[in-house]
């Protein structure tokens, strides 16, 4: 346990009173037992191990933020009983909310207002309250989401039948639980609420040894991409997953897939003719964006799009210009750095992309992932004026990969699966679960890679993603929202059993877990009515596209 060797104790043991006295990484949040993510309340009835986990832990960062959101739901009621609130998505190092007074001539949350929320918060927290971990009958749980409001919680159960629920309690407040919380509500010291209007931010500590907020990075481009995919929730009249799963009940999710598809294409129709209106200057149009967005069947659509426009793209992939393994950087563990900028040859690049653009011939080169060399098979390429190159990778929008190439005739498009979807008005969907469930999905079906070997290298995938996507996405022309309010539904029975590949003697097994009980929440919907042309493709198969 922790290192400090078998322990011997009765059953029904609750973990916190084998807790150490000095946390390292801070207080301790929550700990895992087998692998499994458990509150400090749990009792432990079978031989186990067991590792107590802090905010400088990812799972303990995430027990920290749900508790967070737990509680601020709390303070909410308690103010404001009769508001329309919600958690809505990942903005910056927090959350942004929406809020709907009573009042109806009002128009989101006045600073007045935010700040007595915030105190609330305040006095709850240094109440020091217990969170506890409860079981109701399925009749009495359903009596008391609908005495307390919570329809969307309701709407949640109806399509589940298990023979108990579980909850969190704090006081009189109830909540459905998706996942562990805090034991009590004295460990949430850190946090803070930001008018950012028509709603606010929770502002959540960074992870880390030291409990700290980071200065606020404001992300209006950000904003606005979760603002547009909202509006369309609101066209195709869905906002949480028990909406969904009435869509799927109903028989209607062929109809509801080619409306979220239209969107898709009336968007990228946009991002075409904003490229052809400035084509007399644009040479190169770069697409960048984190891992699973979906940028190889965007790039290949928007060719579509162009040519339909009169213009005649060509593609050229980054990918093919990586450096063989000799020359790779290396992360802090000594592995290889595959998201790193110069795991491609800048150099190389840029002459290439600078022949091409003054109309001269390339031979291009093939990256043999298998083999990890790069090949030249006789691939000469050499555009007209009149033509176009489409970039795709994702370092796309990062100035140095062509910095060769003056700015003015580029035209950098930003593609993320950022979901609107919530799991209820207090829970939100996870932008990266959905980017992650795909991605194990085509590691599966096309890469050769275990549930597993996803799941290991994934943290390694986001630090990357942290320091050489993200902070490039202003460098943005356009942006693109790649995200199916459909697609969960269509991955579950696809995604669940690999999940189920993972076992508790992994230490991907939290993740695995997580998941799996994430998806419980979902109804399962054939693939059938998915068109051969959506991004969704690229991970489930049947594409009508050649990749």
């Amino acid at each position: 346990m922790d290192g400090r060797g078998p322990i011997d104790c009765p059953a029904e043991t609750i973990v916190a009173t084998l807790a150490p006295q000095d946390a390292a990484g801070g207080p301790f949040l929550a700990a895992l037992v087998n692998n499994d993510v458990a509150s400090l309340s749990y009792p432990l009835t079978t031989n186990c191990s067991v590792r107590f986990l802090t905010l400088a832990d990812r799972h303990g960062w995430r027990v920290y933020r749900r508790s967070l959101c737990y509680v601020l739901a709390m303070a909410v009621r308690d103010i404001f009983p009769a508001a329309a609130f919600a958690v809505e998505h990942a903005f910056g190092q927090g959350l942004y909310c929406s809020f709907q007074p009573h009042d109806k001539d009002a128009s989101g949350i006045c600073p007045e207002q935010l700040k007595r929320v915030e105190s609330r918060m305040h006095a709850l927290i240094a109440e020091d309250l217990p969170i506890e971990r409860c079981k109701l009958s399925y009749e009495d749980a359903l009596a008391a989401f609908h005495e307390a409001g919570l329809e969307d919680q309701c709407n949640l159960l109806r399509f589940r039948n298990p023979p108990h629920v579980v909850l969190h309690r704090c006081e009189a407040f109830w909540e459905l639980a998706h996942g562990p919380l805090v034991a009590r509500t004295g460990a949430l010291q850190c946090f803070a609420l930001l008018p950012y209007p028509p709603g606010f931010v929770l502002r959540v500590p960074a992870r880390g040894p030291a409990c700290r907020l980071d200065p606020f990075e404001d992300q209006p481009h950000l904003f606005q991409i979760f603002q547009e995919h909202k509006e369309w929730g609101r066209i195709l009249d869905v906002a949480t997953v028990g909406r969904l799963n009435q869509i799927i009940m109903a028989g209607e999710m062929p109809g509801f897939i080619r409306r979220a598809e239209a969107l898709h294409e009336k968007k990228l129709a946009q991002i075409a003719d904003d490229i052809t209106a400035r084509a007399s200057d644009v040479r190169m149009v770069l697409i960048a964006g984190p891992s699973s967005a979906g940028k190889t069947t965007f790039s290949k659509r928007l060719a579509t799009h162009l040519e339909a426009n009169g213009l005649r793209p060509v593609t050229v992939a980054a990918d093919d210009y990586f450096v063989p393994p000799e020359r790779n950087p290396r992360d802090a563990d000594g592995e290889p750095d595959y998201e790193h900028l110069e795991a491609v040859d800048l150099e190389l690049f840029n002459r290439h992309m600078d022949h091409l653009v003054r109309g001269e011939a390339v031979e291009l080169p093939h990256f043999d992932f298998t083999l990890k060399e790069r090949q030249y098979r006789g691939d000469t390429l050499q555009i007209s004026e009149e033509q176009i190159i489409i970039v795709e990778g994702i370092h796309g929008l990062n100035p140095r990969l062509t910095e060769a190439i003056p700015s003015a005739k580029k035209f950098r498009i930003y593609v993320s699966a950022l979901t609107q979807l919530n799991t209820d008005a207090h829970n939100r969907i996870s932008t990266t679960d959905n980017r992650l469930m795909r991605r194990i999905v085509r590691d599966y079906s096309y890469r050769g890679h275990t549930t597993l070997d996803t799941l290991k290298l994934w943290p390694s995938v986001r630090r990357g993603e942290k320091k050489w996507i993200f902070p490039f996405q202003r460098e943005a022309d356009a942006t693109f929202n790649s995200a199916l309010d459909y697609e969960l539904a269509i991955l579950k029975p696809l995604v669940e059993p690999l999940l189920m590949q993972v076992k508790p003697m992994d230490a991907a097994y939290a993740e695995a877990r997580r998941l799996s009980e994430f998806l419980l929440n979902f109804l399962p919907a054939p693939a059938d009515a998915v068109p051969g042309t959506s991004i969704l493709r690229e991970y489930i198969g049947g594409s009508g596209l050649e990749y």
